[in-house]
């Protein structure tokens, strides 16, 4: 049997990488693999803790399945939303924000600068 040390070791590096990924960094990609790794963390105590206690119900692999059902879905819906946000802004910095008056205008896509009237 292995020993509970190098799981929850993992862990630990898995979740530490995964704060690190989503407070330090400003590319909306990298923050949502930041946040990847939290939830593979969680994963892996989730299956260590079901394999070491008694359990009749196996609710550690359930559970593990929920969250990765949880993250496929996550994934999809944040892609999007970034994709969508690179659209509109022309990039996916997170703390970069826009002029009202920047946000609003509307952009000619045949030149490189603003509509003229």
């Amino acid at each position: 049997m292995i020993h509970l040390l190098l799981p929850f070791a993992l862990a630990a590096v898995l979740a530490g990488s995964g704060v690190y990924g989503v407070l330090a960094r400003r590319n909306a990609v990298l923050m949502l693999v930041g946040v990847e790794l939290i939830l593979a963390s969680a994963s892996l105590i989730l299956v260590t803790m079901s394999t070491t206690l008694p359990d009749d119900a196996a609710a550690g692999q359930i559970l593990t399945i929920f969250v990765i059902t949880l993250a496929a879905a996550e994934v999809t819906l944040a892609l999007g939303i970034i994709l969508a946000a690179f659209r509109l802004r022309g990039h996916i910095d997170l703390t970069e924000r826009l002029d009202d008056d920047a946000a609003h205008a509307p952009v000619d896509d045949r030149t490189d600068g603003r509509l003229t009237s």
